[in-house]
């Protein structure tokens, strides 16, 4: 029987992997081979690792993993889930049936791309959601905003730390004409319209297509679209969520552990707000401690 099985090999669940592994317990990580942030080409904001590849970061963190005799990662998506702590039992597509004491669960989030033309090719290089992550490649240029919420005014006042010269497109959203008035004194210019296509230039550069008006060109554009989990393993057990703007994630407590005993989350899977690489290699690390700990006898 393995102490944890880990059901997502990404950032946070490699980084779980790493701590039970040092700490000699039996440890087995699923994982499909399709991390969120696959379509971009550098990772940034990573201490020791900034602006390398996120491929290539997860390829070295497997490798380093291999020191490790207790850790075994398997190519495999996890179909289902029975058992109560001490006792679980996973499902995989490859029709194994694994025993473990401890789950985590870090198989993270999906972008829900609009049907736009476009939009889904340029997602990752001209269209981003992270200023942290890509804001310092392109400071000082001309950034777009999709608006889709009234918090997207909080994103207004965050991108003048990088830049100056913004747009923000509309997409058919009613804009509050208080928030007008102060995109307005900012200097922020406001395109009215649904977006119905984006056309990819180069690296960052865009133009967005318009039902009304002229097409506009950015040198970035920043989105945030609907996102939901990767699996449904947490709605057939019944784990709690918590509703956020973009879709759900899982409720944990301090200690990570989600509403069923055993079972420890870490991760965009369970981060409300905005996710990093960083944050969910600290969360994968955390949620790997006191999973061990929580089998100390």
């Amino acid at each position: 029987m393995n102490d944890v099985i880990i059901i997502g090999g990404s950032f946070a669940g490699l980084a779980a992997a790493l701590q039970l592994g040092r700490a000699r317990r039996k440890v087995t990580v699923l994982d499909t081979g399709k991390p969120r942030n696959r379509f971009a080409g550098h990772s940034h904001g990573l201490l020791g690792h900034d602006h390398k590849p996120p491929l290539d970061i997860l390829a070295e963190a497997r490798q380093q993993l291999t020191r490790y005799p207790t850790i075994r990662l398997v190519n495999a998506r996890a179909d289902s889930i029975s058992g109560a702590i001490d006792d679980f039992s996973v499902r995989t597509s490859d029709g194994q049936s694994l025993k473990a004491r401890r789950l985590i669960l870090s198989y993270g989030l999906v972008d829900k791309m609009p049907a736009v033309p476009g939009f889904a090719e340029g997602w990752g290089t001209s269209i981003v959601p992270c200023p942290y992550c890509d804001g310092y490649e392109v400071a000082d240029q001309h950034w777009g905003l999709v608006w889709f919420r009234p918090q997207s005014h909080i994103q207004v006042k965050l991108y003048q730390d990088w830049t100056n010269t913004l747009t923000v497109f509309a997409d058919g959203h009613d804009i509050a004409p208080d928030i007008r008035a102060d995109l307005a004194r900012r200097k922020t210019r406001v395109v009215n319209g649904k977006i119905t296509g984006i056309a990819r230039h180069g690296g960052h550069n865009a133009t967005v297509k318009l039902d009304t008006g002229p097409d506009v060109e950015v040198d970035i554009l920043f989105a945030h679209p609907p996102t939901k989990p990767s699996a449904s393993l947490h709605d057939a057990l019944g784990l709690t969520t918590v509703d956020t703007p973009l879709g759900i994630v899982l409720k944990v407590d301090e200690r990570r552990e989600t509403s069923m005993p055993g079972i420890y989350a870490a991760g965009d899977l369970a981060t409300p707000g905005m996710p990093s690489v960083t944050q969910a290699s600290s969360q994968g690390a955390m949620a790997g401690i006191f999973a061990q700990q929580s089998m100390l006898v």
